[in-house]
């Protein structure tokens, strides 16, 4: 699962129960959640299979405006987004793209590092807390 900027998570429980625990992380510490994408709902409407894969979208404008400021196309990879998924060996995962990743992308100067490092941290508090028995 080495995809360049993709941070993967295992997590101990069941792919409905790791979401319903992120989104309540989610807006436990604040954030606002601005939509959920039910990829295998979906999936399943046009006559598909996929396993669970659920993407939530999530942020605040005080995390997110200050890294737009300073370069306006890191837009385009906000707000934040955390995908639970389940592999074929019916294991759940939580994957999200690492802050770090999407500055060094956009060519971010190291005055936004302060920022990038809260985002990283946030993020993988929130993979822990979601993915936790």
């Amino acid at each position: 699962m080495a995809t360049e900027g993709l941070s993967t998570t295992r997590s101990k429980l069941g792919p409905k129960e790791t979401l319903e625990r992120l989104q309540a992380a989610v807006r436990a510490r604040g954030l606002t959640v601005f939509g959920h994408v039910d990829h295998a709902g979906g999936a399943a409407a046009a006559g598909l299979q996929l396993r669970p894969t659920d993407l939530l979208i999530f942020g605040n404008a005080k995390g997110g405006t200050p890294l737009m400021q300073a370069v306006q196309t890191i837009g385009i990879d906000l707000p934040l987004k955390m995908l639970v998924w389940q592999d074929e060996a019916g294991d759940t995962w939580l994957s999200y793209n690492d802050p770090r990743w999407v500055a060094k992308r956009h060519g971010a100067s190291g005055d936004g590092e302060p920022t990038v490092s809260a985002l990283a941290s946030a993020l993988d508090g929130l993979a822990k807390t979601a993915g936790s028995a």
